[in-house]
């Protein structure tokens, strides 16, 4: 255990904001470098990113190179909350500097990136947390509860329906809108859902079918090339087809679909839609007893329980849950709290980063299926000395 902690973060903005939540000078921990590749000469202008970094921590040194940040032998953990494609290349540089290190979902783009950080990980034996914050959503974790209950019997069958009503608004006006930085939304976003499945069944997938396309999306008004760009998040940004200031390279696909195999023997399908009107994670397993399926995903909502034969419209147990406040429905302060607590006291987590491997296996996987007539493809085992170590808490 250390009484005191440096904490740097890689990517102040954006989901850098959520680093910000470590900062706890009452109990030791405190933020004291960001990284962030933008010159110096713009940190004092009108960045909301870097203002906000510096009025929140006025004694925290701002640097545009992270090797800067990470060379600071003073620095304990560092948050890497920078864009997909620079996960692999920073996180193994941090792990060989010996820092312990908090990746933002995904762990890497390519199954190769996330091998190569998890043996980074494990040569080096810096501690590796990587954040998937909806293991810690009040409806993900309900779910479990009720699932492992054994009420609905063994899980054999699972759903997600996830309707992404922002997603012109977030993926398709920046770096996300080329393979080349996300592989696919299938892995970007789908990650997080193929992970919750993964976890809530008890299993991971070995076997993959995908479908997908580019259906929407390469049929708006695309901004010129060289002219910024970036996320927008307006109500009235729809019907898309109407909107303009897209980027002006879109390769990826608007909906994507998969069909799972999970070496338990049970089969799970996963399905995303970039253009829909409304926005909503919708699971439903069925068991040999009975199903569950939630009605919202966060805020106030409800999960509701069959058992018995009878109509959908009137499940036998319906469970309330009411709005938690905090960043992504009060997920990721306790997504924070874990990584501190497994750094500092080597705290057990509910999630381990060979978790995070095995959906960014399926999302690939996935997306070479559908991109190739749809035919299955074999989502490859993590190797078996790697996959001990993060089965044991990162101890070898």
């Amino acid at each position: 255990m250390k009484d005191k902690l440096k904490i740097g973060i890689i990517g102040v903005y954006g989901r850098g904001k959520h680093a910000y939540l470590a900062h706890r000078p009452e109990d030791g921990i405190e933020v004291v470098m960001g990284a962030d590749p933008l010159p110096p000469a713009d940190f004092q202008k009108t960045l909301p990113g870097f203002q906000l970094f510096k009025e929140r921590f006025p004694n925290a040194d701002l640097v545009t190179d992270y090797r800067e940040l990470l060379a600071n032998k003073d620095i304990d953990a560092v948050f890497i909350m920078s864009p997909d494609f620079c996960h692999e290349e920073q996180a193994v540089a941090a792990l060989e500097a010996g820092k312990a290190v908090y990746l933002e979902k995904p762990l890497a783009i390519s199954i190769e990136g996330c091998d190569r950080i998890l043996e980074t990980a494990y040569r080096t034996g810096s501690k590796l947390f990587v954040g998937h914050n909806m293991r810690h959503f009040p409806v993900v974790l309900k779910m479990k509860e009720i699932i492992d209950s054994g009420i609905i019997g063994q899980v054999q069958c699972g759903w997600c329906r996830h309707f992404i009503s922002y997603g012109g608004d977030a993926y398709f006006r920046d770096w996300h809108s080329e393979q080349k930085n996300t592989c696919g939304l299938l892995l970007q976003k789908g990650a997080h859902d193929i992970d919750v499945m993964h976890w809530l069944m008890g299993s991971v997938t070995r076997r993959v079918v995908g479908m997908g396309m580019l259906s929407v999306y390469d049929k708006c008004k695309r901004r010129a090339p060289g002219e910024p760009g970036g996320m927008e998040w307006y109500e009235t940004n729809y019907p898309p087809l109407e909107m303009k200031g897209f980027s002006p390279i879109i390769d990826i696909e608007d909906h994507n679909m998969i069909m799972m195999q999970l070496d338990s023997g049970a089969q799970a399908c996963y399905m995303q839609c970039h253009y829909a009107p409304d926005k909503e994670r919708n699971y439903t397993f069925i068991g040999t007893n009975g199903r569950v399926e939630n009605i919202g995903d966060s805020g106030d909502c409800q999960i509701h329980v069959w058992t018995n034969r009878g109509s959908r419209k009137r499940p036998d147990i319906i469970y309330d849950l009411k709005k938690i406040e905090g960043t992504h429905g009060g997920a990721d302060a306790p997504t924070i709290d874990s990584f501190l607590n497994f750094i500092r006291f080597d705290a057990p987590t509910n999630a381990n980063p060979m978790a995070a491997r095995d959906a960014v296996a399926t999302g690939v996987m996935g997306h070479v299926s559908m991109r190739n007539g749809n035919m299955p493809q074999e989502v490859p085992a993590l190797d078996k000395k790697l996959a001990e170590y993060f089965l044991n808490g990162q101890h070898k």
